[in-house]
């Protein structure tokens, strides 16, 4: 195999794909990239066995092959090298030679063979939506997946997709994030799926914040594909039952109080700089007529503040944890926002002041303890 491509292109290429590469494996092609020539193009591809990355990219193709690099160590050559026009070269005993400018690498390859193949999609069903769209989605949900693997169906997030809607749900035991939105090219009545969290955090990444740029889902039994242009990331769905979203959010409130976003989060920010791993506590919210009275008290000390805003809750106060609700306040888009309550110990809601409800967020309040 030999081909001649712009080493920039190159570069930003292999590090999406490297993304589905193996850290560590048992089967070194698994911690490979695959360099092969199809259709006339270079098509670079990263997988795990859990998810995939490929793409393709314009290159100048001299002899046609196939040949699986380490992941690391090509994209570090290529971050070393000048900008310019790389030349790759293999030979029969997989030998690559990679060369620009007057910079030049030769190191050992793996044989193309013993990389797996990726899964073929039976597409079911698709659907198109704006690069830009999905990605905000994603950015408002995706804090709230679960990290525990006791559970894995709350690893990922929830795609539920009913007429031209599209929602994302999110949950890890203690807070739900829920974001819905409008498509147009959907191939469905009606269809949900959950898609790992791991696999979201690339796809967001990868995403383009240009709105005229679509992702096109193609939606098999086991498997999910992202088109974005040249780029395709390929992942597993995960099995079992999500929580049933409806049932768990409040329609109905005592409360509701307003607030300036940016003010909260100066407000949370400062009384929760005595709270460590160590010392965890909550935040004493307690919710008086137009203000919001932020109290923290740890080992190390006490840290008190004041937030304003309208209305009240009659003096109510609940406790939260202070990481998950600063997670809210910055996915929210809004910089005024509704916190909707009905007792200290039922959920509490975030949604934004101005009545859209494409993004709500719930959380559980943390049952207060004296000298909390």
């Amino acid at each position: 195999m030999k081909f001649v491509c712009d080493k920039n292109l190159l570069q930003t290429s292999c590090q999406i794909c490297a993304r589905a590469s193996a850290s560590k494996s048992p089967i070194s092609a698994l911690e490979g990239l695959l360099l092969e020539i199809k259709d006339g193009k270079l098509q670079i591809t990263g997988y795990d066995l859990r998810k995939g990355i490929y793409t393709q990219i314009d290159a100048e193709i001299e002899e046609m092959g196939r040949i699986v690099v380490n992941a690391r160590l090509l994209c570090e050559m290529l971050r070393r090298m000048p900008d310019g026009n790389v030349t790759v070269k293999t030979d029969e005993n997989e030998n690559i030679s990679v060369r620009c400018g007057r910079s030049q690498f030769n190191i050992k390859g793996i044989e193309a063979a013993d990389y797996p193949e990726l899964p073929e999609i039976e597409e079911k069903s698709y659907a198109v939506i704006p690069q830009s769209t999905l990605k905000s989605m994603i950015n408002q949900t995706i804090f709230a997946v679960s990290d525990n693997d006791a559970r894995p169906i709350y690893t990922g997030t929830l795609f539920e997709i009913e007429g031209d809607v599209l929602t994302l749900v999110s949950v890890d035991g203690y807070r739900l994030a829920k974001r819905s939105e409008k498509i147009s090219g959907s191939e469905m009545d009606s269809c949900s799926f959950v898609v790992p969290g791991y696999s979201l955090t690339d796809i967001e990444k990868i995403c383009s914040d240009e709105e005229e740029k679509n992702v096109s889902l193609s939606i098999g039994d086991k498997h999910i594909s992202f088109r974005m242009e040249d780029t395709v990331v390929v992942t597993r769905r995960l099995e079992g039952e999500f929580l049933n979203y409806r049932k768990s959010l409040p329609e109905k409130f005592a409360h509701i109080v307003e607030i300036e976003k940016a003010s909260l989060i100066s407000t949370i920010d400062r009384v929760s700089l005595i709270i460590s791993e160590k010392n965890s506590n909550p935040v004493r919210m307690t919710f008086e007529d137009g203000r919001i009275e932020c109290l923290c008290i740890t080992p190390i000390g006490k840290a008190e503040d004041v937030c304003f805003c309208e209305g009240t809750a009659e003096g109510m106060t609940i406790g939260f944890n202070d990481r998950y609700f600063m997670d809210a306040l910055k996915a929210s888009g809004k910089e005024k926002l509704q916190i909707c309550l009905n007792t200290p110990s039922s959920p509490a809601i975030l949604r934004a002041a101005d009545g859209t409800e494409n993004f709500t967020y719930m959380i559980l309040p943390v049952r207060l303890k004296a000298g909390d």
